[in-house]
């Protein structure tokens, strides 16, 4: 695995590189924003994994994420910060990042969430070779078909009331895919740190509400909302409420 560590605290570097070297993974570290946006440019489709800090010397860690992002929605992206604000931490992930891990954290936790976010991107990478000319209309080509939705999980696309709910992440797709398979049952955020982030739950559920909420929004531009709230549970797909006059 070929990971790029953007963090200024080269002893965090030092550290996380004897760890890296153990797994047999191929490192680079970038030591503030700028050298980390440049070394992402100059092979943005040859990193399998980024990790960043939020509080970097030149470019932060937000306009970094938000760079990537616009180059890619496909690399998994870990934010580090030692900033405690709920805000900063929502904000990088609303900016595209997958998670994020507070400093100090535990090498051995953080190598965890890599490898879990790295096998999650490989399954995307394994199906995309199988994207076809599949449309809307073609109803044995979905994994999931129902009154008003369809997805297929070989072409990575959604679509509500025929219309293509654009500029997913791996991320909110898997979020969807996970609700939308069991329409109507509700999923704790525990639940769904477990099923889409691959690892146990670690006492944070905002990743899951800020991707969540990215994934409404998107939903949004194409129809009625389908992703709704279990007040003091967690969420649930259910899209038979949809009035035919809202399709």
């Amino acid at each position: 695995m070929k990971i790029l560590m953007i963090e200024d605290n080269k002893s965090v570097s030092e550290m996380m590189s004897m760890f890296f070297q153990k797994e047999n993974w191929d490192a680079h570290f970038a030591y503030d924003g700028d050298e980390g946006v440049k070394m992402f440019k100059e092979d943005p489709d040859g990193w399998d994994i980024i990790t960043l800090d939020l509080n970097l010397p030149g470019k932060d860690g937000m306009q970094v994420a938000k760079e990537i992002r616009e180059v890619s929605q496909a690399v998994p992206l870990v934010m580090l910060t030692a900033r405690d604000s709920e805000s900063d931490q929502v904000l990088g992930l609303e900016l595209g990042a997958d998670d994020y891990v507070t400093k100090p954290f535990s090498p051995i936790t953080l190598v965890a969430r890599l490898k879990a976010l790295h096998r999650r991107a490989e399954i995307v990478e394994e199906d995309a070779p199988h994207k076809s000319s599949e449309t809307a209309n073609d109803d044995q080509n979905f994994d999931v078909i129902t009154e008003h939705f369809k997805l297929s999980t070989k072409t990575r696309e959604a679509y509500l009331d025929d219309k293509a709910i654009e500029g997913l992440t791996p991320k909110e797709f898997d979020l969807l895919h996970t609700l939308a398979k069991n329409p109507k049952q509700v999923f704790s955020r525990e639940k769904l740190l477990e099923l889409v982030w691959d690892y146990e739950y670690f006492g944070d559920e905002r990743t899951v509400d800020a991707h969540i909420k990215k994934l409404r929004q998107k939903i949004e531009k194409v129809g009625p909302q389908v992703i709704q709230t279990v007040w003091g549970v967690g969420y649930k797909f259910d899209d038979s409420s949809i009035k035919e006059s809202e399709a």
